[in-house]
C-alpha cells in the first residue's frame, strides 16, 4: 500500500481525535494511521515527560503498530511542560510531517494543547519567581482549595478550567491576572495567532459515561497489575518524581502516598479511579464546546466505529483535495 498522500491544497488536512481519557483514542488513531498514510501526534501534557509511562498511559510498541508516535518522552522531568512550548515543538512536527507526505492524526487528551496549537497563543507576562514562592507559600499556610478561591475572585472562568489540586496551573494563571492586571481568560482571546496552513477535521469519542466509568476502572487495576507502583518507586529513587511537575499527575501522588506509608494500595486504587472519573468529566466538558466535530458515541477500538469514522474522515480529506487554496485551519 502507498502510505504517502495525494498533492494536497495550500490548507494540508489534519486529524483531531478528541476523547477523555480511556476511550480509545489511540487505537483509533493507529487504524486510521494505517490505512490513510498517517503519523500519529500526542497532545497529552502527561506523556510528554520521559519514565512516566504505565501512569499516563503511554501506548506501547505492540499497540503503536509500527506507527510513529510523536512528542511522547521528549521533556526530563525537571523540564516544565507548557501550552506554548507543546505548539512549537507540534508546529516543526507538523512541518516535517508535511514535507514526508504524511497525514498528521493528533490524539487530543489535553484541550488547551490542541487549542493553543490550532488559535495560537496570547502575549502574557514572564514567570516571576518571587510571587510563585509568596503564592505557594500562601497555599502552605491556608486550607485546600485557598489558590483556586483566589483565582475564583480574580477570573472566575480561569477558575472553572484548572482542577483544585492543580497547583501550578493555578498559580501561573494568578501570576498572570497580577501581572497583567486582567483576567487571563481576556488575555487568552486576544492577540492570537492561529495556525497557518491546515485544516483540521476533528473527531469526538463520546462513549456512555457509565461505560467509561468501568473501563476506568479496569484500566486502572491493569496499570497496578503491570508494575505502575514499582515504576513509581523507582522514579523516587532516582529523583525524577520530586523534580517534575509530573508527581502531581493522576496516580503518581497517590502511588508517592504508598510507598510514604500514608495510604494502603487498595485506598489508592479507589482514590485514582475517582480521580480519572473527575478528569474525564472535566475533558468531556471541554470537548462538548469543541465546534465543528463530527462526534461519535462509542470507543475507538470499536470495529464499526472504526470504520464509520473513517468514511467519514475520507470523505473530508476528498473534500480537502477539492477546495480551493485556504490560509488557515
Amino acid at each position: 500500500m502507498n502510505h504517502s498522500l495525494p498533492r494536497p491544497p495550500a490548507a494540508d488536512p489534519l486529524i483531531a481525535i478528541l476523547g477523555p481519557t480511556a476511550s480509545g483514542k489511540s487505537t483509533l488513531a493507529v487504524f486510521l494511521a494505517q490505512r490513510l498514510g498517517g503519523e500519529v501526534i500526542a497532545c497529552d501534557s502527561t506523556q510528554l515527560y520521559r519514565g512516566f509511562d504505565i501512569g499516563t498511559a503511554k501506548p506501547s510498541e505492540r499497540e503503536r503498530g509500527g506507527i510513529p508516535h510523536h512528542l511522547i518522552d521528549v521533556l526530563d522531568p525537571p523540564e516544565a511542560a507548557t501550552a506554548g512550548g507543546y505548539r512549537d515543538m507540534a508546529i516543526r512536527v507538523l512541518e516535517d510531517l508535511r514535507r514526508r507526505r504524511k497525514l498528521p492524526i493528533f490524539t487530543v487528551g489535553t484541550g488547551l494543547y490542541f487549542r493553543a496549537l490550532l488559535d495560537g497563543l496570547a502575549d502574557v507576562p514572564q514567570r516571576s519567581e518571587e510571587l510563585r514562592a509568596r503564592l505557594r507559600r500562601s497555599a502552605s499556610e491556608h486550607e485546600p482549595g485557598h489558590l483556586r478561591r483566589i483565582l475564583r475572585r480574580l477570573d472566575p472562568e480561569a477558575a472553572e478550567k484548572i482542577a483544585a489540586a492543580d497547583e501550578q496551573k493555578l498559580i501561573r494563571a494568578i501570576e498572570v491576572c497580577l501581572l497583567a492586571r486582567k483576567p487571563i481568560s481576556e488575555l487568552h482571546r486576544s492577540g492570537r495567532r492561529a495556525l497557518e496552513g491546515w485544516h483540521a477535521i476533528k473527531i469526538a469519542l463520546q462513549p456512555e459515561r457509565d461505560k467509561l466509568y468501568q473501563r476506568i476502572h479496569q484500566r486502572a487495576g491493569k496499570m497496578l497489575d503491570s508494575g505502575w507502583l514499582e515504576e513509581v518507586e523507582r522514579l523516587v529513587a532516582s529523583g525524577a518524581l520530586a523534580a517534575s511537575k509530573a508527581r502531581d499527575f493522576i496516580g503518581y501522588r497517590e502511588l508517592h502516598r504508598v510507598l510514604d506509608g500514608e495510604m494502603d494500595i487498595e485506598q489508592a486504587r479507589m482514590a485514582i479511579q475517582q480521580a480519572t472519573r473527575r478528569y474525564a468529566k472535566r475533558q468531556m466538558t471541554w470537548f462538548r464546546r469543541e465546534t465543528g466535530v463530527h462526534r461519535f458515541a462509542g470507543f475507538g477500538d470499536d470495529a464499526v466505529l472504526q470504520n464509520d469514522v473513517l468514511q467519514v474522515v475520507a470523505r473530508e480529506l476528498a473534500d480537502a483535495a477539492r477546495r480551493p487554496e485556504e490560509g488557515s485551519v
